[in-house]
């Protein structure tokens, strides 16, 4: 017959630190096919629940920064207006004008914004994200 486990506490015990590095670790794991969640708390010595809030708190971060997907809709070219072209930096006989593409965002309600390829989709994120939340 073997003994289960026995753990002495000697002093108070303090609430242990758990590193970012280790939380996103636990809560890889605890998303791993086959895995149960209560294993792989149990593993680390934390409660269920310790490892549900940290999948919370990081999904949550992640889903926050992570951009939603929105209908597409391809139009043909004959709809849309001609492609402006933009000054070319040398203008040698042998060389092509780049033209600029431009596309239209449809939000509704009449709304529509465009923007030319030399957009910053940081800012185009922004806008995207204050119109859509109106």
């Amino acid at each position: 017959m073997t003994m289960p486990r026995v753990e002495v506490i000697t002093s108070v015990e303090r609430r242990r630190r758990w590193s970012r590095e280790e939380k996103e670790r636990l809560v890889a794991a605890s998303f791993e096919p086959g895995v149960s969640v209560s294993e792989v708390a149990r593993s680390a010595g934390i409660h269920v629940s310790q490892l549900f809030r940290w999948r919370k708190e990081l999904c949550d971060r992640v889903d926050a920064s992570s951009s939603q997907l929105v209908p597409v809709e391809i139009v043909p070219a004959a709809t849309l207006p001609p492609a402006v072209e933009a000054p070319a930096a040398s203008a040698s006989p042998g060389r092509r004008r780049r033209k600029s593409g431009v596309i239209e965002i449809e939000l509704g309600g009449g709304r529509r914004v465009r923007v030319d390829r030399d957009v910053d989709a940081e800012a185009l994120r922004r806008v995207l994200d204050a119109l859509g939340s109106r």
